[in-house]
């Protein structure tokens, strides 16, 4: 693996996202699939297949890749149990949790945007919102 250049501008950048909030929730959750993954935690445990199968998208060394990043960032919780074939799960941590109304409220703005752009989401399907929930569920809207 390459060397990390300290004075390369991505290392630089990264020196000073404590002096700013917003690049340090983007520096956790940034990227295309960190805050889908999370997103699909809020409605609580799933094992890596009911992952994949949710994010068909995502190749399975992108979605192991963000599961560990993270998993080390403290924000969700992998449990493996020692069975044969091996049973893993993942869950949002609290501070997962704490993060579950920032990415409802970039669902909502979505789907508030698709509205306004006449856009469905790719299976031509309409999420309601669930506020009984503490987020969406994927039922049609009415």
């Amino acid at each position: 693996m390459a060397a990390i250049k300290e004075s390369s501008t991505i290392q630089e950048n990264k020196k000073i996202v404590q002096d700013c909030p917003v690049m340090y929730v983007m520096e956790r959750i940034g990227g295309f699939w960190k805050p889908i993954i999370l997103f699909n935690l809020s409605t609580g445990e799933k094992r890596y297949s009911e992952l994949k199968k949710a994010i068909p998208a995502v190749t399975e060394k992108m979605l192991i890749q963000h599961l560990k990043q993270l998993e080390s960032d403290g924000l969700i919780i992998r449990t493996a149990k020692p069975v044969v074939p091996p049973h893993v799960t993942y869950k949002l941590s609290e501070a997962g949790n704490e993060l579950a109304p920032v990415i409802d409220a970039m669902a909502a703005w979505a789907f508030q945007d698709m509205e306004r752009n006449d856009n469905k989401c790719a299976n031509g399907n309409r999420y309601m919102i669930d506020k009984n929930q503490n987020g969406f569920s994927q039922n049609l809207k009415q």
